[in-house]
Parts: C-alpha cells; sequence; structure tokens
C-alpha cells in the first residue's frame, strides 16, 4: 500500500502566532474585528448546501459587551433536522464512495486555507462572540484546528493500513466502511477547535453528518461552514442545524438510520442523550456510536518538595485562561502547609496583575464568562462563599454584568476538602484551594482520587520522584490527561490524545487514531484463488491435498 495515494505530509504542529505589538498577524486580526464594527451579520442555517432562513431570529451578541448586536441567525424547527438528515442520507453514498485519499485532500486544503486566509477571520469570530483574546483563540480556532486536520489525515493513512496477515493461496483484506447511517455531531461554545473537528472527524471516515452547535458560537461556526465549502467538502456531507436541543434530539434519536453521536457538552445532557439511545435502541439499523467528552473537576496536586513558583503559575494560567472555561481548567487544589502561603502569595500577584476587559484591547487578560446564565450561577456560589464562616475569599470575589458578563479570577480557600465548590463543577474563573498537612501527601491523593466523580485533567507538581512515582500509580484512574510539572490544560494534537473516563466521558481521545477507529465498521474480506473440491480431513482416513492451515473454526 505504499504508493503515490497513501504518502500524505507528515504532520507539524501548527506554530503558534505570539500577536506581539506591531506584528502582522496583530495588524490583520485588529484590521478584521474593526472591520466587522456596524455590520449585522444574517446567518442561516446550511441543509443539503443551501442556506436556510426562516425569519426567528436570535441574537449575538458578544459576552464582553452585551449591549452590542453582532448579528442574527435563524432558528429552526423539527421539519429543518429532519430535511438535514434526509440531505446527509442523499449525499451519503457518493460520499462514502470517494477514494479516502480524495477526502484527505479536502481537510488537507482545509488546513492550508485556515492557516492563511481563514486565520484572521476565524480568531475574530472566536474572540467577539466566545470573549476569548487574541492567544486563547489562536490556539484554539486556528493551531489546534489546523492540527486536528492534518493530524487526521495521518491518522486516517494508518487506519487504512492496518490489514491481516494471508498466507499462500489466500488473500484476506479489512475493509473500513462509514457507519451505515448518518452521525449527529453536538458541539460547545467554548473551543472552536471541537466544535469543527467533532463534525469534520466523522466526514473525513467517509461518514455524513447533522451538526448542531451551542448557540453561543453560532457565528464561528458559519465561518467554518464558509470553510468547508471552500475546502471542497461536497453538499449535504455536513449540515448545520440550529434549534432548540431537545426538538433536535426528538428527531435525531428517534430516526432509523441514526448512527452515532460525536458530543462535547454537559454531563447532565450527555447521560440524557445515552438514556434516550437506549430507549429507542430497537429502531436503529446498527447499534450508534456514542463518543462523548463531558466535563471535569480538574485538580492540581503539590507535593512539599515542588518548586512554588512553577505550582503557582501552573494555578494561573491553568485556572483562569479563557476564564476557566476549558473543560480541563484547574478548579480544585491541593497545597501542603509547608509551601501553601508562598504559592498563594505568588498567585496573588499575579492575579493582582491581570487586566480584564473587552478582547479587543489586547492588554486584557481576563474577558467575560460565555452568558448571562453563567454569570448568575458564578455570582451565586461567590456569594455563598462570602457568607460561610468556614471559607474564605483570598482574592477577587468581585462581579458586574452592567456592560459584560465579569467575573474576577476568584481563589476560595476551604478547610474542608469536600467543600461544594471542590466538589462540583463550575466552568468560571473561580478555584478552591485545599491546604493539607505535609507530612500527609500519600492520604490527600486518596482524597483527590475520590472527591470528584469526574476524571479528565489532573497535575502533580513534586521535584521528588518517589512522590511523582506514587501519585502516578494511585491517581491512575484520576485522569485521562496526567501532568507532571505543568499546568492542566493546553493538550496538543498529535502529542496529548485529549480524554477522560470516569463521568468525563468515554475516553475516545480527540485527536488521535482512537477517535477515528470510532467512525467506521470492518469490514473482513477473505479471497481463496483455488477452492477445495474435497470436504474430508485427514482424521476421516482420507487427507486432501489441500493446506490444513486454511481454516481453524470461526
Amino acid at each position: 500500500m505504499a504508493n503515490g495515494f497513501f504518502n500524505v505530509p507528515v504532520p507539524i504542529n501548527e506554530p503558534v502566532k505570539g500577536y506581539a505589538p506591531g506584528s502582522k498577524e496583530r495588524l490583520e486580526l485588529q484590521q478584521q474585528l474593526k472591520s466587522l464594527h456596524g455590520l449585522e451579520l444574517d446567518i442561516p442555517m446550511h441543509i443539503g448546501g443551501q442556506e436556510v432562513r426562516t425569519g426567528d431570529l436570535k441574537r449575538i451578541s458578544p459576552p464582553h459587551d452585551h449591549q452590542r448586536t453582532i448579528g442574527h441567525f435563524h432558528y429552526g424547527t423539527a421539519s429543518h433536522v429532519n430535511q438535514a438528515i434526509e440531505a446527509a442520507l442523499t449525499a451519503r453514498s457518493a460520499w462514502a464512495d470517494m477514494p479516502w485519499e480524495h477526502r484527505a485532500a479536502v481537510f488537507l486544503k482545509a488546513a492550508d486555507l485556515l492557516a492563511g486566509p481563514y486565520r484572521a477571520r476565524l480568531n475574530a469570530a472566536t474572540m467577539l462572540a466566545q470573549s476569548k483574546n487574541a492567544f486563547q483563540a489562536e490556539i484554539d480556532a486556528a493551531c489546534e484546528l489546523i492540527d486536528f486536520f492534518r493530524f487526521n489525515v495521518h491518522y486516517m493513512r494508518q487506519v487504512y493500513e492496518q490489514q491481516p496477515e494471508s498466507l499462500p493461496g489466500m488473500w484476506n483484506r479489512l475493509e473500513q466502511r462509514p457507519l451505515e447511517g448518518f452521525v449527529f455531531a453536538l458541539t460547545p461554545f467554548n473551543f472552536t477547535s471541537i466544535a469543527a473537528n467533532l463534525p469534520a472527524s466523522v466526514a473525513m471516515m467517509g461518514n455524513v453528518v447533522v451538526w448542531k452547535p451551542a448557540d453561543t458560537q453560532v457565528y464561528s461556526a458559519q465561518v467554518l461552514m464558509e470553510l468547508f465549502k471552500e475546502a471542497g467538502v461536497p453538499d449535504g456531507v455536513i449540515n448545520l442545524v440550529y434549534a432548540d436541543g431537545p426538538v433536535v434530539g426528538d428527531v435525531v434519536f428517534k430516526h432509523r438510520d441514526f448512527a452515532g453521536i460525536h458530543f462535547t457538552g454537559s454531563t447532565k445532557v450527555f447521560q440524557t442523550i445515552w438514556q434516550e439511545i437506549g430507549q429507542n435502541i430497537a429502531t436503529y439499523k446498527s447499534y450508534p456510536r456514542i463518543v462523548g467528552e463531558t466535563g471535569g473537576k480538574d485538580f492540581i496536586l503539590a507535593h512539599p518538595s515542588a518548586h512554588a513558583k512553577a505550582v503557582a503559575v501552573g494555578i494561573s494560567r491553568g485556572a483562569f485562561e479563557y476564564q476557566g472555561q476549558k473543560c480541563s481548567a484547574a478548579s480544585r487544589i491541593y497545597l501542603p502547609s509547608n509551601l501553601a502561603d508562598e504559592i498563594l502569595g505568588y498567585v496573588k500577584e499575579d492575579l493582582a496583575s491581570f487586566k480584564m476587559g473587552d478582547v479587543e484591547d489586547f492588554g486584557n487578560f481576563i474577558n467575560a464568562v460565555i452568558s448571562e446564565v453563567s454569570f448568575d450561577k458564578l455570582a451565586k456560589y461567590i456569594d455563598s462563599a462570602k457568607a460561610d464562616p468556614n471559607v474564605e475569599i483570598i482574592a477577587g470575589g468581585g462581579y458586574d454584568k452592567s456592560k459584560g458578563y465579569f467575573i474576577e479570577p476568584t481563589v476560595i480557600l476551604a478547610k474542608d476538602p469536600k467543600y461544594v465548590t471542590m466538589c462540583e463543577e463550575l466552568f468560571g474563573p473561580v478555584v478552591t484551594v485545599h491546604v493539607y498537612d505535609a507530612d500527609k501527601f500519600e492520604e490527600v491523593l486518596d482524597l483527590v482520587d475520590t472527591t470528584s466523580p469526574y476524571a479528565l485533567t489532573g497535575a502533580i507538581f513534586a521535584q521528588d520522584r518517589y512522590a511523582i512515582d506514587l501519585a502516578s500509580k494511585k491517581l491512575v484512574h484520576a485522569a485521562g490527561n496526567f501532568y507532571i510539572n505543568d499546568k492542566p490544560t493546553g493538550a496538543v494534537v498529535g502529542q496529548q490524545p485529549f480524554g477522560g473516563a470516569r463521568a468525563s466521558g468515554t475516553n475516545d481521545k480527540a485527536g488521535s487514531i482512537l477517535n477515528l477507529l470510532r467512525w467506521v465498521s470492518p469490514r473482513t474480506i477473505k479471497e481463496t484463488f483455488v477452492p477445495v473440491t474435497d470436504y474430508r480431513y485427514p482424521f476421516l482416513g482420507a487427507a486432501p491435498a489441500e493446506d490444513l492451515n486454511r481454516d481453524k473454526g470461526l
């Protein structure tokens, strides 16, 4: 199979642009942002290659400036979901039959388009509608998504190259078929790259997709559809709909041709979806593939031997970048008594230097949380902490939604390691610290392992190698992505495949061959060149000349 069709480019992680003052990329991005002032976008659904407008308009506004209107998008109904499914099924045969290297070429082109003319456009959309600063948009909407496209093509080649052995007189082949039906992609607001990769990785393997993004990610979803179209994704292969979640689910999960779901979102929604699929299991042609990543209650654990400044930076970046709205963001911290004051002192210094505000001011490290619902939830937790004599807010604690949904980066100190904010996922710039007796490191490992039902990411900081080894073993199931002397965020495609288990999801590792294997159904083909002509075996007393190793049971 080592012919020209399979010699795809070896992927290299896309370099991150720095957006330093005076740099070319900074000027381009600022010009793109400026060009959007005064415009009101009209964003349709995309079904079977057609732009669909309903007139039922939903407003898009920046979370950091909720009085400003970016535009409106057209909301759909159950009928539009049915249209999207029919469009996908109509496109399925031609797309599934297309040689894989041509599907690969589509997404390699998408990567190059995104690395070039689409970079500023997609970054600007992500900044405005999802309130990410320039650097956070760059590492997400540009670099990670480019990496997803390129590395997934590399892994797809590996999938098709895996072939069984063949003995003399026969040829054994393994065919990786797209799933029979359509796949539903349900995507989150917090990462544009995830929103694109969930439908794109499925489509790359020859499947067709109905895609519903979060309402707060619609603007970048529109730019992504334009990117897919220019890259050559055929009409109907990826269909984008905007509608109420239960309405979409009622159509999708009752459809006979539902073949799988690629999901990132809340635990509650994922569990509800799994229940619905189970209730309808007899309806489907095939058992649907269920692939999902939900949330986390991600930890940083410092050993008494840890480097205090390294731990502090791990907290400052790991807990507060993108306002703590990464699935991997640190939200519970365990510090040893011998280092806690020093570490927290450094963290307070960092937080005092943070600037918070509009994304178009490139000096702001912190921006707004995604919505008023998120703001109100976080404010309630902060107010409860202020009123509780058993906890102390040692940094931050302020919030204001008069202009945008701004929550100050907040550090809560809790004596009780099972205090509510040590256990529940908050999804915002609020982190809770528990200080443990430096002599009880092994005991705190059990605490870390049992406090949360989640198991997405976690980090251990230590200079003592025995402690690192012990933590790696005791916390083996506590995090799907485990970090040693680094923050628990920032997984890179091709380097740290991402995903967690327990309540955090199915751990199918986005950005790896493991994920792509979920979107194909293998068929084994055995071809015998000269078939046998005598049924008898030697034990019957009449031995045919045929090779006895050709059939061994199954």
